[in-house]
Order: structure tokens, then sequence, then C-alpha cells
């Protein structure tokens, strides 16, 4: 006859200790999950929450292509009113031949291929497709502070320039002047416009918001959104750590962009007062297309250029 088994007896705890491991182990097993199911939805919900900041959708490329859009409007809509065989922005003619040279004239084909590539860009990038429209006024006003920034380092430049500045007046003429103008008043890229109209004030005006708007977008195009990458790519190939290729093609491409200031027949004349500057300003547009993103660098461009050009 079997008796029945005591809790005290050591032969209980022997029957009954696996059970309560595993119960045990299923508790915490349960908790474990439960911990990790909490701690992936938070990270979730920080992450939706960073996603959704400001600093964060005013860089992805579809917002920068939304924000943008007025500028392809302004600038490809001046120019068809005031005829195709008007002076265009040096950026725009360059990008339009290397286009022809490939055997693609169509005239919309170079804002076409710029909106693609900013959506690819953004697929790419895998960003969520959506855009807040509130943003965009943080981002005007955002492209107004810096452009006032970059009017503030001219004048900082200004003042330490350790010799007076030579300009050249409208005779050809050399006339040195004790105070230095502000530079890059009206540099090559910007006043094409403005000199193919020059003798037609009601125009005057309005083609030069117009060269404005082409700088702005077009140079930002060619010099950030095309070579930036570019260079940084090559000189990743050929050995150079992610850090410095970046470094080194924000340095080149800046130097390529003053150095466009002074290229054609309607370039400006070289002196190395603005040509410091012009490539300052290229490491500073540089610096806003990587950390954030095209829209601002083109829009800190094309308010720069119009706060220096009317003020």
């Amino acid at each position: 006859m079997n008796e029945p088994m005591d809790e005290h007896n050591p032969d209980f705890d022997t029957f009954q200790d696996p059970l309560l491991r595993h119960a045990e182990l299923d508790d915490s097993f349960d908790s474990e999950s439960v911990k990790s199911e909490e701690s992936t939805e938070s990270t979730e919900s920080s992450g939706i929450v960073q996603a959704d900041s400001y600093w964060s959708i005013s860089r992805m490329p579809l917002t920068s292509l939304v924000f943008t859009l007025p500028l392809v409007l302004a600038y490809e809509g001046g120019v068809l009113l005031m005829g195709r065989s008007s002076p265009r922005n040096g950026a725009d003619v360059w990008l339009r031949q290397l286009l022809d040279s490939m055997g693609f004239g169509a005239y919309f084909l170079l804002p076409t291929l710029t909106i693609l590539g900013l959506l690819a860009w953004h697929h790419v990038e895998h960003d969520r497709w959506f855009f807040r429209p509130h943003v965009f006024f943080g981002m005007l006003l955002e492209c107004l502070l810096l452009a006032f920034l970059l009017v503030a380092v001219a004048r900082l430049q200004q003042s330490l320039w350790p010799v007076s500045l030579e300009l050249i007046d409208t005779q050809g003429a050399i006339s040195v002047h004790a105070a230095r103008p502000l530079p890059h008043r009206l540099p090559f890229a910007e006043r094409l416009l403005t000199v193919a109209v020059e003798n037609e004030p009601q125009r005057g005006i309005f083609s030069r918001v117009v060269g404005f708007c082409g700088a702005g977008l077009y140079e930002e195009v060619l010099f950030r959104l095309l070579f930036l990458p570019i260079f940084a790519w090559i000189l990743m190939r050929i050995g150079l750590r992610s850090d410095g290729a970046w470094m080194w093609s924000c340095l080149l491409t800046s130097l390529l962009f003053s150095t466009a200031h002074y290229i054609g027949p309607m370039g400006d004349s070289f002196d190395l007062y603005s040509f410091t500057f012009r490539t300052v300003a290229g490491i500073f547009f540089s610096t806003l297309f990587l950390s954030r993103g095209f829209g601002i660098a083109a829009g800190s461009h094309a308010a720069y250029d119009m706060i220096v050009g009317f003020l």
C-alpha cells in the first residue's frame, strides 16, 4: 500500500521542483516578453516623434522638392516670359549644354530631371512619402536667418581683409577705394539676366529676381546635388575614408563654385577678395546641403542673392 508523500519528505521536493522551475521559467519568459514589447513600442514611438520633428522633415528630399518648386517655376517661367533667347543662369547653361551633348535637348528636360532626381533620392533614403505644409514657414525663416548669417560673414571678411579693394568701374578703369563694399554683389551667374535687360527699366527688377531664383536653384543642383557626392565618391574610390572624402569634396567643389563666377564673357574680373569670399560661401552652402538638405541650401542661396542684390 502506497503512503502519501509528505511535503517535508526529500522525495517530495525532488518530485515537485522540476514543475515549479518550469512554471517560474514561463513566468520569467512572459515578463521579459512584455518588457521587450514595451521597450520596442517605446523605441518606435520615440523614433516616430524624432522622424516627425522639424529638423528631420525639413531635410527630407521630398520636402526640399516641394519647397524649391517656387524657384523652379519662377526661374523657368520668368525666362519663358522674357524669351528663351534671353541670357540664362550660368549653371543652367552648362547643365543644358551637357544634356545637348548627350542628345537630350528638350527644353523642360532639365527641371524635369531635377524633380525626378529629388524623388529618386527620397526613395533611396527610404523616407516616408509625406510632407507637412507648416514646415515650409519654418524653412523660409531658417533660410532668411542663414542668408543674413552669410551677410555677416561677408562683413567680417570685409573688416579683417588686410588691403583695400580694387573695383572696376563701368568704363573698365581701376579705382582704389578705402571703404570695402560688400562682395558678391552681382556675380556672373546671378547677374546674367540683369545685364541682358539693363536698358529696359520696366523689366530690370523682374529679371533680377528671376536670375536670383535660377542661381539658388541650378547652382545648388550643379555644385552640391551633383558635384559634391560625385567628388566624394571618387575620393573614396582612391582610398580616402568617408569623412575625409566629404571634407575634401566640400573644399574642391567650393573652389570650383568660386571659379565659375569668373568664366565666360559676362564673368567678373578676378580678384582674391571676391574669390576668397565665394569659396567660403561655397563651403557654407555645402555644409548646409549635408546637414540641412537641398531645400535649405537652395533657399538660403536665393535669399542671400536677393538680400545683397536689393538691399
